[in-house]
């Protein structure tokens, strides 16, 4: 091989236009040069020794001469490997891996074999990844930080240093399969980025987010280019200036969409506007930064033709515009066929797909990486209806977890922290970590604060602008293979990426916490039994799918009571999981600024049908009913309910009991985390609390149609709570449509003190005796007054047995309502009876096969500092279920 260099003379460039295109020196049958003479002399000599030489030209800068070098021994290991007929030097040339082995009795190693190789890479990564996010969750940190550090460990910088180690697990045989897997995950990875950005939402971005979006990717993009002419001239000799430049500043101003949307939700800002503004300003961010990547890669290509990047980026512009010209009428006409409840035909699917391999091929042959088409396919999707949500739940998992984590153990590879060596190169990685939080943290915040942005909110804001991920490493990867970023460099910039994502929560949560409550002053009206009883009643009706609505709705009809549109007031929170895939981030990134579930005029999604039936009811009833939607994990799904309780001022909060009638009138458990949520709910919560155990409140019947005589009983022993469920059935009496019935149970009086076998308070408190009295009283009066809408019954029992069956004969009924913790010697009597301490004696009770007819609603009053001694009764109560479930 003849190594020229490649200078800016003219001479130089004639010489490369000349080369021919195998490599071998150009032949001039006339007068010779002195490349042509070399080969003379090599042919000379294989004729007279018969040994094959073939002649090759490697003509570049003086500092890519070694890549050159590098490629081409590549080439001649792969050539004598696939050789037929090699002799003694193909023995000396390792064979291409195949792709299965015999096994080990047959005498073969799986480790030198693609597919076994593949499948332990990827059990490696899989499990190394994990296990760090579960390490970091404590932290708060999004998931992408524990693959990030999973990959670098596994490259040359930790792990990777053990020669054995990269022999065994990353082979260099293995990287092209390796780097096959990733890129396919990144493509199908890029598709589901573009599925949730909605262009639609991007023409509607208020004047203030598109000022904090330009703001947040002008400031650092040229601070990026800043700071790149010092990079270039100490640690980056030699790279297209141009290239570099671009790179550097997408690198710098990039803000990661989907992990920003996952810290938003986990710090419970989506619906906040802080976190409105920052989604809005990370789309226009994204789409700008994929624009100017393009041109980055257009500008970064091998050819020394003046004109390439200029036809690489046309031909990009020409598949946008095709693209969105062809695209979006197909798929709108799939999507209208594909209805909501119902399996979304395959062939849809397979159809999708091809589509963004085949336009991932088309932009790869462009020059802009395949990538590109799958984003803009993604982007071009129509979002309304269910097809959007059935693709992302086909790809997601697939490609969350398996592709992507090879993605990032194949940057691991690429990153060498031990090239950032010398006070120079710590120096530089300073500087470029400083620009890159200065620039989007000042520039956003100082729009922000321009934008009449509270000082808080606005350094909130820029720490979240800042936030990177995958998208800094694809751009960072292909800066890298385009032979852009050099491994100092790349190393730097993948540091600066892991740091500014790492602080990003633990900042915001400094800066900004919108989560506190108001002071208890600021808040009276905690529990429905109070003095004025014609007052205004907020209630929080928490769900976690349509399959709680009717219950929900007949339920706020029973509770409307005084006929007056200000009496109810009902804010029903739709419960959403935040998971870890990706179409929880889609459905996060449709969630409108006040809370309410996203709309479509097209084709309706369960969270629209929900809306569409309460905007129904409020019309017809006149009740004033507010939709919200909460997005986050199990873990914090109670805190959000207390939270959204204290701020909407409710005076109790109605859940879902966490299980549902089966058809023989059995219940069965729908998932036992939403158990836990009701315990913690009932532990902190900042007002009344019930729990709705739904047998089919109303069923199909409407309670407000004047023929229908709806019957509700309130099971009275005494205490607080069972006064606060006898508030509320005194309200539900005032509806025309109901009945209401209380029945007291009392201990005969020749078997007090004998009707249970626990020990009893001595000295009962008279006081909270003359509450129940007061609060009956009421309820004497108005049967005294011949109130047909209102029965009183008192029921002397002489045993617990006795109890039940009195209990039994009271439960043919629609509705019950009971006290959580009764007081008196009669519901100590029932305790230990039922498997769910949650719901208190009685109601645990009421959930027995025997009580198959009624709904109940179990109650538990605000009791302010005293329900914090509920903390060590619910303890209890988790490890009797967690014994349970074992």
């Amino acid at each position: 091989m003849e190594l020229i260099e490649l200078s800016e003379r003219t001479s130089a460039i004639l010489m490369v236009h000349k080369a021919r295109k195998n490599g071998i020196p150009f032949w001039n049958k006339g007068k010779r040069s002195d490349s042509d003479q070399i080969v003379v002399a090599f042919e000379a000599f294989r004729q007279l020794s018969r040994v094959s030489i073939r002649p090759m030209t490697a003509i570049s800068a003086m500092n890519d001469l070694y890549e050159d070098i590098c490629g081409t021994v590549s080439e001649i290991v792969v050539f004598c490997g696939m050789a037929s007929n090699a002799t003694t030097v193909g023995h000396t040339c390792p064979s291409p891996m195949k792709a299965t082995s015999n096994g080990l009795f047959q005498g073969d190693n799986p480790i030198d074999f693609a597919l076994p190789l593949a499948s332990l890479q990827i059990c490696v990564v899989i499990i190394l990844t994990r296990g760090l996010a579960f390490l970091l969750k404590p932290l708060r940190q999004p998931r992408v930080i524990a693959e990030i550090i999973g990959g670098i460990l596994l490259g040359p910088s930790a792990l990777g240093r053990s020669k054995r180690f990269l022999e065994v697990m990353f082979p260099p045989k293995s990287q092209t399969v390796l780097d096959t897997l990733a890129n396919i995950g990144l493509i199908f990875f890029m598709f589901l980025v573009g599925l949730e950005l909605d262009i639609k939402s991007l023409r509607r971005t208020g004047k203030k987010a598109l000022s904090i979006a330009v703001a947040g990717i002008s400031v650092p993009f040229t601070l990026g280019i800043g700071s790149s002419f010092i990079l270039r001239e100490s640690i980056s000799k030699g790279v297209n200036g141009t290239a570099f430049l671009v790179f550097m500043g997408v690198a710098l101003s990039i803000t990661a969409f989907p992990v920003l949307a996952r810290i938003l939700a986990e710090l419970k800002l989506l619906t906040t506007d802080i976190g409105r503004m920052a989604m809005s300003a990370a789309a226009v961010n994204d789409v700008t930064a994929w624009i100017l990547l393009a041109l980055a890669i257009a500008l970064s290509g091998s050819s020394h033709s003046p004109l390439a990047p200029f036809w690489v980026f046309l031909c990009g512009c020409v598949f946008v515009i095709c693209s969105s010209l062809i695209v979006p009428p197909i798929f709108k006409l799939m999507a209208q066929r594909c209805h909501e409840g119902e399996p979304v035909e395959e062939t849809y699917i397979c159809a999708t797909l091809t589509v963004v391999l085949a336009a991932g091929f088309i932009t790869d042959a462009i020059g802009i990486h395949a990538m590109f088409g799958a984003f803009v396919v993604g982007v071009l999707i129509p979002k309304e209806g269910p097809f959007a949500g059935a693709l992302v739940e086909k790809v997601e998992d697939l490609v969350s977890g398996i592709f992507l984590p090879l993605y990032f153990v194949s940057s691991g590879l690429k990153t060498n922290i031990a090239t950032i060596k010398g006070l120079q190169s710590w120096g530089l990685l300073a500087l470029v970590t400083f620009t890159a939080c200065f620039g989007k943290i000042v520039g956003t915040a100082v729009v922000s604060l321009a934008c009449k942005v509270p000082r808080k909110e606005a350094l909130a804001l820029g720490f979240l602008m800042n936030t990177k991920g995958l998208v800094e490493l694809i751009v960072l990867n292909i800066g890298k293979d385009r032979k852009v970023l050099n491994d100092q460099v790349f190393a730097i910039m993948v540091l600066m990426a892991l740091f500014t994502t790492f602080i990003t929560t633990p900042l915001v949560l400094a800066i900004y916490k919108p989560a506190q409550r108001a002071r208890a002053a600021d808040y009276k009206h905690r529990t429905i039994e109070r003095k004025n009883s014609k007052s205004q009643l907020r209630i929080l009706a928490c769900f976690h799918s349509t399959r709680n609505i009717p219950s929900m709705i007949n339920l706020f009809e029973a509770s409307r009571g005084v006929q007056k549109s200000e009496g109810l007031c009902v804010y029903a929170l739709h419960l959403m999981e935040l998971s870890e895939r990706p179409s929880a981030i889609l459905m996060v990134c449709k969630a409108r600024k006040n809370g309410l579930p996203f709309w479509n005029k097209g084709i309706r999604s369960g969270a629209d049908r929900i809306v569409v039936a309460f905007e129904a009811f409020q019309q017809l009833s006149h009740v004033s009913v507010r939709p919200m939607t909460s997005i986050s994990s199990m873990s914090d799904m109670h805190e959000d309910i207390c939270t959204s309780a204290d701020s909407k001022r409710a005076a109790i909060i109605i859940l879902p009991f966490h299980k549902h009638e089966r058809l023989d009138g059995t219940l069965e458990t729908t998932r036992s985390d939403f158990r836990w949520v009701n315990q913690r709910v009932l532990e902190h919560a900042p007002c009344s609390v019930g729990i709705l155990i739904d047998r089919g409140l109303g069923g199909t019947t409407h309670v407000s149609a004047s023929n229908v005589s709806y019957n509700v009983t309130v099971l009275f022993f005494g205490g607080r709570d069972d006064r606060e469920a006898l508030a509320y059935g005194a309200r539900m009496a005032e509806h025309p449509g109901i009945i209401l019935t209380v029945i007291r149970f009392l201990v005969e009086p020749e078997t007090v003190g004998g009707i249970t076998t626990v020990d009893m308070v001595e000295n009962p408190n008279t006081t909270l005796r003359s509450m129940d009295e007061d609060a009956l009283s009421d309820v004497k009066l108005n049967v005294l007054s011949q109130d047909d809408s209102i029965k009183y019954e008192e029921k002397f029992v002489r045993s617990a047995t006795e109890t039940i069956a009195t209990i039994r004969e009271s439960s043919r009924c629609n509705l019950i309502l009971v006290g959580r913790m009764p007081d008196g010697e009669v519901a100590v009597a029932l305790n230990g009876s039922g498997d769910c301490p949650e719901l208190g004696p009685v109601g645990s009770l009421l959930t027995t096969s025997d009580f198959s007819t009624a709904s109940v609603l179990v109650i538990q009053q605000y009791s302010g500092q005293d329900s914090l001694n509920l903390a060590s009764e619910m303890e209890e109560d988790s490890a009797g279920m967690d014994s349970e479930a074992n």
